[in-house]
């Protein structure tokens, strides 16, 4: 029992050493943790302060080198007011010094008109002593003397007038006969011919001048079928790589251009392949007739237009009056009428529309006979237009009486587009329509396929149905043609007149 006793007091006596030993460690470490943090202030106090007496001399130099800028800056502007001052005292000197030349001047010049005063007493004096000398003289007043000398000044300019006046009559006559001619030939060279390359032919240039045989083909057989598909003139002259499409229907005329185009580029140029490729451009020319009318809606922005009227809108793209584009001249009429009501203060929509549709009977004109006003109202009612557009329609040609200020001004805005000067050309009309009745006539006589004016209305080409027309009849019909033609038409030269009766045979292989 003792020995247990002992070792549990053991035991108990160690665990206190320890736990005090520990505290002892502890309490050293304490105190060495405290030394050490005193020692980290004081480092931490004298490196402040170390900062701060660098700061203050950073401080101190940065203030002694603004005052150092300061005070150049001061001494600049000094000097700068300084010289200021001594040109302005010099620009006061010069001033007082020109001032003083001036009032020298004044001085001299009041001197001056004194003189100049006293000058022209003595002339007047003098001049009436003069007057009064001559009228005791001559017998006669100042003013009969004048009155006198006057009638015989009139009188001699009078005569000398007449006469001047007959030379410059007779020479202005002479010269106005030569310039009138002179002008007559230029207009001639510079505006008809112009005016009708624009407007009847069209040049096609070719990759290379081989081209041109396989256009021609066997003994001519490729350029009579392109001829008599398409309706248009192929002149092939000396011109290198080009060839001439004629014909004074611009839509045939670009058809063919199409075709010509589509068969050069192929390479492949046969009769039957002509026919093909102008059918696919006829379908590809109809496609752009729609969108030329589409552009034109759009760009005067009238909505709800039919189709069927657009379509009409697009085929007046390639029809003329007196040499002005339709369809521009539609496009134009209806931005006139659009601002005219506007300023007078009406909706400007119903003029604008009207003026927009006025000449859209022109594009059947060729078709329908009758006044193009006429037509194109009929057409327009036909297709729902709304009544104030029929009538503005149907009277700008003044066929219907007006009653209504939108039909006045889409009148107005026709004229005004159609008369500004270079608008529109007489000769050029008078040429389509002469062209577009002969074809009427041709095609009034029976068994008449189609009809086609060539060579500028020199040629005419007249197909007929091999069925119903034989060769005398044929003969026989170019006769009636020609004696018809000579009947209604007036035209320079002559006429030529090619009935064509031509038999075909066709069968396919399976």
């Amino acid at each position: 029992m003792v020995p247990v006793i002992v070792g549990a007091v053991c035991l108990a006596v160690g665990a206190a050493a320890g736990f005090f030993y520990r505290k002892a460690v502890a309490a050293q470490d304490a105190q060495s943790a405290e030394a050490r943090a005193r020692r980290t202030l004081l480092e931490a106090e004298r490196e402040a302060e170390e900062i701060a007496q660098r700061g203050r001399q950073e401080a101190k130099e940065e203030i002694a080198e603004l005052r150092r800028e300061l005070e150049e800056d001061i001494r600049l502007r000094r000097e700068e007011i300084s010289r200021m001052e001594r040109r302005s005292a010099q620009a006061e000197e010069q001033l007082d010094r020109k001032l003083q030349s001036v009032e020298s001047r004044a001085g001299d010049l009041d001197e001056r008109e004194e003189k100049l005063t006293y000058v022209r007493q003595q002339l007047e004096r003098a001049a009436e002593s003069h007057r009064l000398q001559l009228e005791r003289i001559a017998q006669l007043t100042a003013d009969e003397a004048r009155k006198q000398l006057m009638a015989q000044v009139v009188d001699e300019a009078k005569r000398s007038a007449m006469t001047s006046v007959r030379e410059i009559e007779q020479r202005a006559r002479e010269e106005g006969e030569e310039r009138a001619r002179k002008i007559v030939t230029i207009a001639i060279q510079r505006v008809a011919s112009e005016q009708t390359a624009e407007s009847t032919v069209s040049v096609f240039a070719l990759p290379s001048e081989d081209m041109k045989g396989r256009i021609i083909g066997r003994e001519g057989r490729n350029i009579r079928a392109f001829e008599a598909t398409t309706g248009v003139n192929l002149i092939i002259d000396d011109t290198p790589e080009a060839v001439v499409l004629s014909s004074f229907d611009p839509v045939r005329r670009e058809a063919a251009r199409m075709t010509l185009e589509k068969l050069v580029s192929d390479g492949r140029i046969h009769p039957a392949l002509i026919e093909e490729v102008h059918d696919r451009s006829m379908r590809e020319l109809e496609e752009q007739i729609r969108r030329a009318g589409e552009d034109a809606v759009e760009e005067i922005g009238v909505t709800d237009i039919h189709p069927d009227m657009v379509k009409l809108l697009g085929r007046l793209r390639y029809r003329t009056s007196y040499g002005q584009n339709v369809l521009k001249h539609l496009v134009e009429s209806a931005h006139i009428a659009s601002a005219l009501a506007s300023e007078i203060g009406i909706d400007p929509a119903i003029a604008k529309r009207g003026a927009f549709l006025h000449d859209i009977g022109k594009a059947v004109t060729h078709e329908v006979e009758g006044s193009h006003a006429i037509i194109g109202a009929e057409i327009a009612r036909r297709l729902k237009e709304d009544p104030e557009v029929v009538h503005c329609i149907e009277s700008h040609h003044g066929e219907v009486e007006q009653h209504s200020i939108h039909a006045v001004l889409a009148q107005i805005a026709d004229g005004i587009s159609g008369g500004r000067p270079g608008a529109r050309r007489e000769s050029l009309e008078t040429y389509v329509k002469r062209l577009a009745r002969l074809e009427e006539i041709c095609n009034a006589f029976p068994g008449v396929q189609k009809t086609f004016a060539m060579q500028a209305g020199r040629e005419v080409r007249v197909v007929v149905e091999p069925g119903d027309i034989d060769d005398v009849q044929a003969q026989v019909m170019a006769r009636d043609i020609a004696k018809q033609v000579e009947e209604e038409l007036q035209y320079p030269g002559q006429i030529k007149i090619t009935v064509v009766r031509e038999t075909r045979a066709v069968e396919y292989a399976r």
